[in-house]
């Protein structure tokens, strides 16, 4: 009964030295203590993560094999559900920066977590990062660079995905085509006759089959009212996952699936479909192709609830929320940012005032 007490994402060890929580040090397997210096291994599972069968939990079967109670903090401002491996302290949501009710915590079973992509790059890079970009921006108010200065405002966070794998096969009907060209006279613009070369297509008709796997289709597994993660950010080195352990999270914020695996499976069949597409268009051939009819099938279909690192810096200004990603794994930047109304209009005022001296000048 006590082993069924201890939650695997609930486990927080303290620091043999003096007492401190262990934090996960990001780019090694070690936990570490930020006051003493004391290190721990992560115990690694050599024998690799899991891909759990997917139709046993579409069907609502056996979903509590894998699942377990994690205790979860509700953001009322943007929605965001967020679990935090640490003592609870001063703490702000990770999207919006406003401040989250300890006491409203409250316990939620969610699909464990498969396998962890671990931090790679630590909070100070990071936050070195965040500052080189808020110092490229053009037109940035004085409160954003301010910011830029303060750490606090930089948070790890892990954010949910689905993945899915699954043998795919195709049969389709459809067309190829292949370019001719033919001469013909026309009259230009200035009334004269000249010789221009059209292109033309042949068309002939194609069928067949395709078939292939279909690996680690990644589905984004939350999304607050202020949308997704930027693409130019959402790109991972999948190989660099391991077996899911806490100890990865310790000094992180968690953010649950809000997205269930239903939904992340019908968006999943969509990225299929287009890879099937795909393909039958390569196995068509020829210069340019239409599928008219395709038939897709998917079998042996797994997926892992998978943990992937980011870091958000949250900021508010003159009431409006924004947010800036950094990809913890390999330093990818993006975000949306607020102008300076008092920067942009005297840079217009002092450019006309530059013109006019010039003008000025130039006539005396």
């Amino acid at each position: 009964m006590m082993q069924e007490d201890i939650r695997k994402t609930e486990l927080k060890k303290a620091c043999i030295n003096c007492g401190a929580e262990l934090k996960y040090k990001p780019g090694t397997t070690s936990i570490s203590c930020e006051y003493c210096g004391h290190e721990e291994s992560i115990q690694m599972d050599e024998t690799g993560f899991e891909e759990l069968e997917l139709m046993p939990y579409l069907q609502e079967m056996g979903a509590q094999k894998h699942s377990e109670e994690i205790s979860m903090l509700h953001c009322k401002n943007c929605g965001a559900n967020q679990h935090v491996e640490e003592n609870y302290k001063s703490l702000h949501c990770v999207y919006c920066s406003m401040p989250l009710v300890v006491e409203d915590a409250y316990k939620e079973d969610w699909i464990l977590p498969g396998a962890v992509l671990p931090f790679q790059i630590d909070s100070s890079k990071s936050h070195r990062i965040f500052q080189k970009w808020v110092k490229n921006l053009w037109f940035a108010p004085g409160k954003l660079k301010k910011a830029a200065l303060d750490p606090q405002f930089t948070k790890g966070l892990y954010l949910p995905y689905w993945t899915f794998d699954a043998q795919l096969q195709a049969s389709y009907f459809g067309q190829r085509g292949e370019y001719y060209y033919e001469t013909r006279r026309v009259r230009n613009s200035q009334g004269k006759m000249v010789t221009q070369r059209v292109r033309k297509t042949r068309w002939y008709p194609a069928s067949g089959q395709v078939s292939g796997f279909v690996d680690d289709t990644l589905i984004q597994a939350s999304q607050q009212r202020k949308g997704r993660v930027p693409r130019k950010i959402s790109r991972w080195n999948l190989k660099l996952l391991e077996s899911f352990n806490s100890g990865f999270l310790s000094g992180f914020v968690t953010e649950k699936y809000t997205i269930p695996l239903k939904e992340g499976h019908l968006q999943s069949k969509e990225v299929a479909r287009n890879i099937a597409e795909r393909w039958c268009r390569q196995d068509i051939g020829g210069d340019t192709q239409r599928v008219t009819q395709m038939d897709m099938q998917l079998s042996n279909e797994t997926f892992k609830h998978i943990l992937l690192p980011v870091y958000v810096s949250a900021y508010r200004y003159k009431g409006k929320e924004y947010n800036f990603f950094i990809n913890g794994e390999n330093g990818a930047i993006s975000g949306t940012r607020p102008y300076s109304f008092w920067k942009i209009f005297f840079t217009a005022l002092f450019v006309i005032i530059l013109v006019l001296v010039i003008v000025y000048f130039a006539q005396g």
